[in-house]
């Protein structure tokens, strides 16, 4: 038989002529495609750090985040996040008061709701018909509701004269928390309390409501038993 043909190709080496000038192109091209990698991106989103300005354009300097420092949640005065068996709420409360010549049941009145320990409510009040600021007094506070004989937990937040406030209370404990408001003025007056939060109203004639307030109704319809003195 005759001798078969050698079909394979010889490979050869292929040499590139590569001058210094392209290498050293090449190479400097390379370090600068690095530096602005490094300047305009790992530093933006790593260091909070944006010399050129990319990091901004791009978006990537939001990646950036500050060492963290934990938060104890659950302190010694309770947790931070506290869960509720009962939803929020929000109530307006339109309360009547007499001028000062109606006496201690026309002229003051004790409001209050009932709320667990740990429990908050945000508030806001402010006095309609009110001429000066020393008009009318507040005591705001709120205690604990024993058995007979037993001690009762007090706790006074604020004690002065004003026409309104606004704040947040959590409850040192399970009780009624509010305001004992009077009336100096020599005209009536109504104050609106508006309240949101994790409370109960209390019934009427029940310690916190003895006047028997209704909520979310008109001032003249507040107070359904009161009969204001007649000039």
């Amino acid at each position: 038989m005759p001798e078969e043909a050698n079909t394979q190709a010889e490979i050869k080496p292929v040499q590139l002529n590569v001058s210094g000038r392209a290498l050293a192109l090449i190479t400097g091209g390379g370090i600068l495609v690095g530096a602005l990698v490094v300047l305009g991106f790992i530093m933006p989103s790593e260091f909070h750090s944006d010399p050129l300005g990319i990091g901004k354009l791009t978006g990537v300097a939001r990646l950036w985040a500050p060492p963290e420092v934990k938060i104890d949640a659950n302190s010694a005065s309770g947790p931070l996040a506290r869960e509720s068996e009962t939803p929020p709420r929000t109530d307006v409360i339109e309360i009547p008061l007499t001028d000062f010549l109606g006496g201690a049941k026309g002229s003051e009145l004790e409001y209050k709701v009932a709320m667990k320990q740990g429990a908050t409510v945000i508030y806001e009040w402010e006095v309609i018909g009110a001429k000066n600021p020393d008009d009318v007094a507040y005591d705001f506070h709120g205690h604990t509701t024993p058995g007979a004989g037993l001690p009762m937990n007090v706790a006074t937040y604020k004690q002065a004269r004003g026409l309104k406030q606004a704040g947040a209370l959590t409850a040192p404990f399970d009780g009624i928390q509010g305001w004992q408001f009077s009336n100096f003025a020599d005209g009536p007056v109504v104050v609106r309390v508006k309240l949101t939060g994790f409370y109960e109203l209390v019934p009427a004639g029940k310690e916190g409501n003895l006047a028997g307030i209704v909520a979310n109704v008109p001032a003249a319809q507040a107070r359904p038993d009161f009969k204001p003195p007649q000039p």
